[in-house]
């Protein structure tokens, strides 16, 4: 890792949020967002943007018209994850927020989590409104699940903006754009690094539920995001981070004895979906498979010092989690707005 100068026209003193984002090869979208982030109504927070060893003049870019944004330059691509944990690593607030760089928020985005943070001492994570950039009024987001057969879900994915209402407890907070107590990320500890991307914010989110932290969606925290626009829609690195991660987030968080009551169901659907891409020419899902069963011994060790440390039960958790439909019914919603 290589760390950029601190620019000399910055801050010296402490701010009460950082925003860490994650850049690689996104200066388009980045221009974007950190334009967005200079229209806030509220204004006491430092930006921190880890480059991924970009290639397309993002960082030159940065440093020339956002002078004040603090840089870590990594020599290679680090991954969402551990890229991640260097910005909070080196992050000052007492708030810490998480955006996506293929976003843009309201003017008000900022000052409703913080807002929202200073009422709600009882949470220690606020999940935002997220929006599809060019669908205004579809929700990409609005906090996430998790189902009985351990996959993450977005709530209220495809739904009108008008079915959301006021704020709620959710499960937990998705990445795309969160904002996180400090002492939680001390207590559960940061993004797990061996996924790279994808997922490391449902075993977050999964991890804080079992330590006993509360989340709460902010609904006027609202945040336009161009879905996996990094990333691609639908590609095969996708499927099989997508489903290598969620079997390592299942062995590390479930609850025991309840996953054996949900194991078979578990395992006919992870197979089942991957003998159903492989006919149909995809070889990622089963790929991802066959990455996360290898990788099982390292997520088992993992498991010991998280089960060991919770504090709450299955009956704690349950209320929060998806219950009624399959995440096939998730897949349909992305398959029809044209998301995958």
């Amino acid at each position: 890792m290589l760390s950029c100068p601190v620019p000399s026209g910055a801050s010296v003193s402490i701010p009460v949020v950082s925003i860490v984002i994650i850049n690689w090869n996104g200066r388009e979208h980045l221009a974007r967002c950190l334009a967005s982030l200079e229209a806030q109504t509220y204004r006491d927070f430092e930006i921190i943007v880890v480059d991924n060893r970009s290639t397309d003049g993002s960082v030159s870019f940065v440093r020339e018209h956002f002078p004040t944004v603090r840089l870590i330059c990594n020599d290679r691509n680090l991954g969402f994850a551990r890229a991640n944990n260097q910005g909070i690593a080196i992050a000052r607030g007492r708030y810490i927020v998480i955006l996506n760089n293929d976003t843009q928020v309201v003017p008000q985005w900022l000052e409703a989590l913080v807002c929202a943070a200073e009422t709600h001492p009882e949470m220690g994570a606020f999940a935002c409104l997220v929006l599809f950039n060019d669908r205004r009024d579809i929700v990409d987001s609005a906090g996430l699940t998790v189902s009985v057969l351990g996959h993450g879900i977005q709530r209220h994915l495809g739904e009108s903006i008008d079915r959301i209402g006021d704020a709620h407890e959710v499960f937990g907070v998705s990445a795309t754009a969160a904002l996180f107590r400090r002492e939680l990320l001390q207590d559960v500890g940061l993004f797990d690094e061996d996924y790279f991307i994808y997922y490391e914010d449902v075993d977050l989110a999964w991890r804080a539920r079992l330590r006993g932290w509360r989340s709460l969606l902010v609904p006027q925290a609202i945040v336009y995001h161009a879905h996996s626009a990094t990333v691609g829609r639908g590609s095969p690195f996708k499927k099989r981070l997508l489903t290598r991660n969620r079997l390592w987030t299942i062995a590390k968080d479930y609850h025991f004895p309840t996953l054996l009551l949900f194991l078979p169901l578990i395992a006919a659907f992870e197979w089942g979906f991957a003998i159903l891409s492989l006919a149909q020419g995809e070889v990622a899902p089963m790929t991802g498979l066959w990455q996360g069963l290898v990788g099982l011994p390292g997520a088992l060790r993992k498991r010991v010092r998280i089960q060991s440390t919770r504090t709450a039960s299955f009956r704690d958790l349950a209320p929060l989690m998806h219950w009624c439909s399959s995440p096939f019914s998730a897949w349909r919603v992305r398959r029809q707005i044209g998301r995958l």
